[in-house]
């Protein structure tokens, strides 16, 4: 498989829906890295397990949103082989602590072994756990205010490789109502990425505007989700009828 180029590593595509051929155009025009929602989504585990298995033998690098805060639906997206866990729903320091030991295994976490795709189908020797520690991320997402509260000491957990805010949620628990990247939207999203940076850890940032992305190239952002599937067929069938409506074929 061919490098991807620079310009594209940066960028991430949202997925809630488990649809073959979207991803298959999105590989075919470069894109390697995908985040599938669960927690908003209708994958079922099964569909998941079958989902995972194809979109890895594709060449992407897969975080899932896991269902919930819980030890189950963390480790089940880990053994189905994503390569990470992005957790929503933290609370303040001893809930995310508690939450995110799920993602490693002891004496770092709590993950429990499975022998299945994640571990090659077979007993796991060696090195197994401490390279599966290293390789396979947690992400916190920082969405609530006591997150938001505690994001420093949660970002310095070990069991924390990163941080992922959650805007729309933040903005609502905050206070603020309906998200608009406004300067105390900001200001929230500053402090996580300053929290991450302080931590030595990467950030991931939703960036559904230019403003938004922009911003988070600005604030050294490891990642930006440029797009949600729902987003992406939106915009393609506004083109289309702006396009018909240019043309004099619709009113």
């Amino acid at each position: 498989m061919a490098a991807m180029p620079d310009s594209l590593d940066r960028i991430s595509f949202w997925l809630s829906h488990p649809q073959v051929p979207y991803v298959e155009v999105l590989h075919a025009m470069g894109a390697r890295h995908l985040l599938i929602d669960l927690e908003h989504g209708a994958f079922d585990l099964t569909v998941l397990d079958q989902f995972l298995a194809l979109v890895k033998a594709l060449g992407f690098t897969v975080l899932v949103k896991t269902l919930a805060p819980t030890t189950e639906a963390i480790q089940q997206v880990l053994d189905f082989g994503a390569d990470g866990a992005v957790v929503p729903h933290l609370g303040d320091l001893a809930h995310a602590r508690g939450v995110l030991a799920a993602g490693k295994f002891p004496p770092l976490g709590l993950r429990s072994y499975s022998g299945g795709r994640s571990a090659g189908y077979q007993r796991a020797t060696g090195t197994y756990f401490d390279d599966t520690n290293r390789r396979v991320k947690t992400y916190a997402m920082i969405e609530t205010a006591e997150s938001l509260a505690a994001v420093e000491a949660i970002a310095a957990l070990d069991t924390v490789d990163g941080l992922f805010p959650g805007p729309s949620d933040l903005a609502l628990a905050r206070g603020r109502g309906a998200y608009t990247f406004t300067a105390d939207d900001r200001a929230d999203l500053t402090r996580v990425a300053a929290a991450a940076r302080a931590a030595g850890k990467p950030w991931i940032m939703p960036g559904w505007t230019p403003a938004e992305r922009i911003f988070a190239v600005e604030q050294g952002a490891e990642r930006i989700v440029v797009a949600s599937q729902h987003g992406v067929v939106r915009a393609g069938v506004t083109a289309t009828l702006d396009a018909l409506r240019k043309d004099a074929i619709i009113e």
